[in-house]
């Protein structure tokens, strides 16, 4: 109860910032390290799962970003999916598991996405685009196109599945308009 309350105070403290200057919706900046230039949401999608096998109150939590990344004048766009659970194992191939090809349902069309790979050289940056919810987090980074992710920002409804032996689904948590907010400031910002 007290992660939910912690996790509540902490998207509505977000929010609020970002109620207050619509840009911060948006960031843009130079990778020292690799020369391309990443433009990223400042406010992810939360999607989760209730997982009671493991104990009373589990939850899977996946997080959803855009990332644009531009090296010279070349754009890709990928979807970050930070990956954790509120019994914060330190064991992180177990989130891991069933990744490595993700299913995005958006008001009832389907996407298969494939991994491109778990940390941020993947999509030639130094360092990661954004924070990890929390220290045992697992990141994952999907190729996809603007139309995607513009399809994920209007969409009523987004469910993440994956896939493997034991396929776990995830709902959007209630209240993301933060969030929505922040995918299509997003998709203004790379002018689309």
């Amino acid at each position: 109860m007290r992660l939910r309350l912690l996790l509540i105070a902490v998207l509505l403290a977000m929010l609020a910032s970002c109620a207050a200057n619509p840009s911060a919706l948006t960031r843009e900046y130079l990778d020292t390290g690799t020369g391309v230039t990443v433009t990223a949401s400042q406010v992810p999608l939360v999607l989760y799962r209730d997982n009671p096998a493991a104990a009373a109150y589990a939850r899977n939590v996946v997080h959803l970003g855009p990332v644009e990344v531009n090296r010279s004048g070349e754009y890709r766009y990928f979807l970050w999916v930070g990956i954790w659970n509120t019994l914060q194992s330190a064991d992180t191939t177990l989130s891991r598991d069933g990744f490595e090809t993700i299913v995005i349902t958006v008001d009832s069309e389907s996407m298969a996405l494939d991994l491109a790979g778990w940390t941020p050289s993947a999509i030639d940056a130094s360092a990661p685009v954004y924070l990890r919810p929390v220290a045992s987090a697992s990141e994952a980074y999907y190729p996809l196109t603007v139309d995607q992710i513009r399809f994920i920002a209007e969409a009523r409804s987004v469910t993440l599945r994956t896939t493997g032996s034991s396929p776990r689904e995830y709902n959007l948590w209630s209240g993301q308009q933060g969030a929505r907010q922040a995918l299509l400031a997003f998709l203004d910002q790379v002018g689309y």
